[in-house]
């Protein structure tokens, strides 16, 4: 039995498929200057069939996080830093094309391992990648991946980004690899195409050969090789048991998320494409509580215009059909790479000048993506939520910038939907202590509890020595909570949490019973989550919401939450 940690829930059993990586290492080689032309034109014959291979790839993605993690290995090969490294170490160093890419891209990752930045250091893995990649094919080997022949459980030291989205999900049981956080690439896409997985499971890869039985559990964090009869009839009683609950729960997403004392909780889901929203909706999704609008501005070379963004905002309201999107604004900053931003790069990205910080700091960015969101909105029930809130003369400006933008609709007579709500997001500690305040310029609480929780633990959950400290049950950001939605109802606006906290089964009737109104979710976790709000009474909710803030740890607070009915699935 292996320890490693929980990324991904569900319990798999099969065999297992050792996935090694092949031995694509190359030694240093110099080149004659004579050869330099002809190994550049090697150089840039490469980068062309790995972006195809890559957009290939992408092509065929069926979540939208794959389909970001490759696009952005599209566009690294289209870094001059990256590229023009290697090109130096051919033209300059008189290094063979081979030894220049694993050279440069070592050299490159190294240095992105050793920044504070959670997403900056997740990149490392996508040079390596790259890297990967770029020497396969001057080698003339054939893409990387696991190709199966039957349904196996994956296991690995470790998996490349692409390797990972490039997984058949009807024939990998299950995931297991010796390193890994759950903020990796492994453990997001895993999550996103709902296989049971594991990380950070040292030795599995050595100690469970192909065609070993092992078994994992991806809410527990376990594997266990060459489980016992007994051991396995346990883990097939558990899978039919998720297979059940399945069934059960799909016969019944379409019921309305009403508690058992006719209260209803508006349970919608959290989107980052356009073309989510027919998923999302299959899901029994009530509204869309998040549409990031990332994807619009990354992975290309200047800003989307107004059409472009009013057509993306368009099909998403166009596709929920009269159900409410809330669109958030721009959220990004110095920790993404978008070129024709030109953003300067900073030590504390994440406490820096991004989202409406950035926004209100290039009007045209944040004015153009406003009169394309009021344009789509005849097209449905759309509401407006800037991010990354601390003041309330930042919430007084954006909105004023909303005035501008509808004052000019009304003289030129441009159509616009009426009633376009405008909230924001409640992720920064300042904004949720000054709720009462911040209810009085705004039409809605959206409670962000990853960022929250990351805020007001001073704790960055990528770091092994902290990682335990990020807990969005702990008592201060439970609180926190608290306090937004009693900002909320003191103002006669509605609030609502579209935070990882929201999906989790444990937390649906404590939620429910603090006062928050919509809860915004994964896809998946929709149903489960309906089905929970149908298991409460409004009483019951409060008499858990009043234990809970009672209590001084979230030890104790998990616990309390485990053994109530809501979180069992029960009535």
């Amino acid at each position: 039995m292996i320890q490693g940690v929980a990324a991904s829930p569900g319990v798999a059993l099969g065999p297992a498929y050792v996935l090694r990586p092949a031995d694509i290492s190359v030694g240093e080689t110099r080149i004659d200057p004579s050869q330099v032309e002809n190994e550049i034109g090697r150089l840039e014959a490469a980068i062309a069939e790995a972006a195809a291979q890559l957009e290939a790839l992408r092509k065929a993605a069926g979540e939208k996080e794959a389909g970001e993690i490759l696009g952005a290995q599209i566009l690294m090969l289209d870094d001059p830093g990256l590229t023009g490294a290697i090109e130096s170490a051919v033209r300059d160093e008189r290094f063979s094309v081979e030894w220049a890419v694993q050279k440069a891209t070592e050299q490159y990752a190294a240095m992105l391992d050793g920044l504070e930045d959670e997403y900056i250091r997740e990149r490392a893995a996508d040079v390596r990648d790259i890297g990967r990649r770029l020497i396969r094919v001057l080698k003339g080997l054939g893409a990387s991946g696991p190709s199966l022949d039957k349904p196996s459980i994956v296991v690995a030291q470790d998996l490349t980004p692409s390797e990972t989205a490039s997984l058949d999900e009807s024939m990998v049981l299950g995931i297991a690899i010796d390193r890994g956080s759950t903020t990796c690439h492994t453990a997001i896409l895993a999550r996103a195409k709902g296989i049971p997985a594991v990380v950070g499971a040292a030795p599995v890869s050595s100690g469970a050969p192909t065609g070993t039985t092992i078994a994992i559990d991806g809410t527990s964090g376990t594997v266990e090789i060459d489980p016992s009869p007994e051991a396995i009839d346990r883990y097939m009683a558990a899978i039919e048991g998720e297979k059940r609950e399945k069934a059960r729960l799909a016969a019944t997403k379409f019921l309305p998320a009403r508690t058992l004392d006719d209260v209803g909780i508006e349970v919608s889901a959290n989107i980052g494409f356009p073309g989510d929203v027919p998923v999302a909706r299959g899901n029994g999704a009530e509204g869309v509580g998040l549409f990031r609008t990332e994807f619009l501005f990354m992975n290309r070379n200047s800003p989307p215009s107004e059409e472009e963004q009013y057509e993306s905002y368009a099909e998403a309201l166009s596709g929920m059909g009269g159900r409410p999107v809330v669109i958030r604004t721009l959220d990004i900053g110095g920790d993404k790479d978008i070129p024709y931003l030109n953003l300067p790069a900073e030590m504390n990205p994440f406490l820096g000048w991004r989202a409406l910080r950035m926004c209100l700091d290039r009007p045209e960015i944040l004015r153009t993506q406003l009169r394309a969101i009021y344009r789509a909105s005849v097209h449905g029930k759309a509401k407006i939520m800037f991010p990354m809130v601390a003041t309330i003369e930042e919430v007084r400006a954006a909105r004023d910038m909303v005035a501008e933008v509808t004052r000019e609709f009304d003289r030129l007579g441009t159509p616009y939907g009426s009633g376009v709500e405008v909230g924001i997001m409640v992720e920064i500690p300042s904004a949720a202590v000054m709720a009462r305040s911040l209810g009085g310029a705004v039409d809605f609480f959206s409670i962000g509890t990853n960022d929250l929780t990351q805020y007001t633990m001073a704790v960055d959950r990528t770091n092994e020595r902290v990682a335990r400290l990020y807990d969005a049950l702990h008592p201060s950001v439970l609180r926190l909570i608290a306090l937004v939605a009693e900002g909320a109802g003191a103002n006669g606006i509605w609030a609502g949490m579209c935070g990882e906290l929201a999906g989790d089964p444990l937390a649906t009737g404590l939620l429910v019973g603090l006062g928050l109104t919509e809860l915004s979710v994964s896809m998946p976790l929709i149903p489960r989550v309906k089905e929970n709000v149908r298991s409460l009474t409004m009483k019951t909710a409060r008499e858990i919401a009043d234990r809970v803030m009672a209590m001084d740890t979230a030890g104790e607070i998990r616990e309390y939450l485990s053994s109530t009915s809501c979180a069992r699935g029960g009535k």
